[in-house]
């Protein structure tokens, strides 16, 4: 792996229904995701800078993407996945249950329309929704799908 590689770190929360588990999952803001399902789904995470404990970035990007503090409770790891851009995403799991209506998500600012020159500010995550796995499977960024299956390998 480069030195240069960009990281991630992110929580996934998990309940459990009546027949099967849920995730929580954000739809990514912005235009580029506005009018696409399948890919633009992922869980609350953030990038985070050499010598920062990645527990500490996925706690603070959780916070900082959902506007709430990340959940007390166990949290198991789900390890790494590099994404198709390059990036590495750790991840924890924590059993909790969140209403997605109390969300005030974090925002970002960047040009746009390109090459305007206007600034425009978005919400990181501008839809926050509970998946069960076969559906989050569907709509999750292609590489986090594998804490997915190692959830439920974890959950029995």
């Amino acid at each position: 792996m480069s030195e240069r590689a960009r990281r991630s770190a992110g929580l996934l929360l998990f309940r459990r229904g009546d027949q099967h588990l849920e995730v929580l999952l954000g739809h990514m803001g912005g235009p580029f995701f506005a009018r696409r399902d399948a890919g633009a789904w992922t869980m609350p995470k953030g990038e985070y800078e050499p010598g920062e404990s990645p527990w500490e970035a996925a706690r603070r990007e959780f916070q900082e993407e959902l506007g709430l503090p990340p959940p007390d409770g166990q949290a198991v790891s789900l390890g790494e996945v590099r994404q198709a851009g390059g990036k590495l995403v750790t991840a924890w799991a924590i059993e909790a249950d969140l209403d997605p209506a109390i969300i005030e998500p974090g925002t970002f600012t960047m040009e746009w329309p390109p090459r305007s020159g206007r600034l425009r500010e978005f919400p990181e995550l501008d839809r926050v929704a509970w998946f069960a796995l076969d559906r989050a499977r569907d709509v999750i960024v292609k590489a986090q799908a594998a804490f997915l299956d190692r959830l439920m390998e974890h959950s029995g």
